[in-house]
């Protein structure tokens, strides 16, 4: 089936990447205030990594790197590899593990309330052609429901009773899923050789300055929140469960 490619060289509204960009600044500033808790002596030079490689994505997609649909490998996998071998390197490796425990889980968890403003911001990327609706809280995207339900589940993680650990893990499970849901749609409805919805309107916004930075930011801070929140709320219960057992 023939792409739709129509707006793949059309920018997004100024007001729209400029908010988007409040939104990268709000999700660096939540994650920095988790290193802060975690590891104090180390947490400007994460920042300043993590800022490095904001801005080499941004570069690119200035350059329109990511607007070449015709390359192979896709560019595009350019942009969400890189973060998830960090992650799967601190959860393979005994310092990065050590790392990942000290991480706060409230402040992991409010971080989710970041995804409000993402879906906003999603929705008028679809207003303005960039992405398919499906993407959106008007398709199958239903992401923003936990954003809305993060300041519980933050009052949650914050009281830390056993009693609320099973709630919480369920939470985490349960937008987990909600985020694997949305990319798994904008994987298959980019120009890709993955192509398999939405040929009328394809994603090229996320390809975009500064929208590159949900899949090569945003996305993989949110889901290390998730794993390393489930990390630590089954260690939380196994403990318990220890405890009671003896």
């Amino acid at each position: 089936m023939l792409r739709n490619l129509s707006h793949l060289s059309d920018n997004p509204p100024l007001w729209l990447s400029l908010c988007f960009g409040g939104i990268l600044i709000l999700t660096l500033a939540v994650f920095y205030t988790a290193l802060r808790q975690a590891v104090p002596t180390k947490a400007g030079f994460i920042l300043m990594g993590m800022l490095f490689w904001l801005t080499v994505l941004l570069v690119l997609a200035h350059r329109q790197f990511f607007l070449n649909i015709d390359a192979v490998p896709p560019r595009f996998l350019l942009a969400i590899g890189p973060p998830l071998l960090v992650i799967l390197g601190l959860f393979l490796t005994k310092p990065g593990r050590a790392f990942l425990d000290r991480l706060p889980l409230p402040t992991l968890t409010f971080l989710n309330t970041v995804r409000i403003p993402v879906e906003l911001a999603l929705y008028g990327l679809f207003v303005y052609q960039q992405i398919p609706e499906v993407m959106t809280f008007e398709g199958r995207n239903f992401d923003i429901l936990a954003g809305i339900t993060a300041p519980l589940a933050g009052y949650w993680a914050s009281k830390n009773r056993p009693a609320d650990h099973r709630k919480l893990l369920i939470w985490n499970l349960l937008a987990l899923v909600l985020l694997l849901n949305i990319v798994g749609h904008a994987i298959v409805s980019a120009p890709t050789p993955f192509q398999k919805l939405a040929f009328d309107q394809p994603n090229v916004g996320v390809l975009k300055f500064p929208f590159v930075g949900l899949p090569g930011l945003v996305v993989p801070l949110v889901l290390l929140g998730h794993l390393v929140s489930i990390r630590q709320l089954t260690q939380k219960m196994k403990n318990a469960s220890a405890i009671i057992a003896v």
